[in-house]
């Protein structure tokens, strides 16, 4: 029962960080920017102690910085979730402002992976000694390249 007791105490920042996914610097510049609140500490050592609602408040944040929100996307976020329903549609256009960049992103990435594929496909025809192979590869990466200028 030590997780029990360990979840009731709160978590550690090395705790917190291995949940989150932030690092510790991370997670003490968020508290120092006003991202997380105060954080409670352990009377003894004076340690941090991430309680169950700040835990979920960081997870919250993992979750929207591993989409791409910046910290004032963030911090607007909180911002908004403060206020309530009132702020629904604000937060509506937050997120979806914040899905369309995310969407954006991953078309770039995309468009990377079959750059990349395609440089594969290329030098699997050379090793192979594959002309037509070859031929064809070096088009497709050509195509895409010229998607990188659109």
């Amino acid at each position: 029962m030590a997780g029990s007791t360990d979840r009731a105490a709160g978590l550690t920042i090395q705790e917190m960080a291995r949940r989150s996914g932030f690092t510790e610097p991370t997670l003490r510049y968020y508290e120092k920017i006003g991202l997380l609140g105060r954080v409670a500490r352990d009377e003894s050592s004076g340690h941090r102690r991430y309680d169950p609602a700040t835990a979920d408040r960081v997870e919250a944040l993992a979750c929207l910085r591993s989409a791409g929100m910046t910290v004032s996307g963030m911090r607007r976020y909180l911002d908004l979730l403060a206020r309530g329903d009132s702020a629904a549609a604000e937060q509506r256009d937050l997120f979806a402002a914040q899905a369309e960049k995310l969407a954006a992103d991953i078309e770039r990435l995309q468009l990377r992976l079959a750059y990349l594929r395609g440089k594969a496909d290329l030098w699997d025809a050379r090793v192979r000694g594959d002309a037509a192979a070859e031929k064809r590869a070096i088009e497709d990466v050509t195509r895409v390249m010229d998607q990188f200028n659109d």
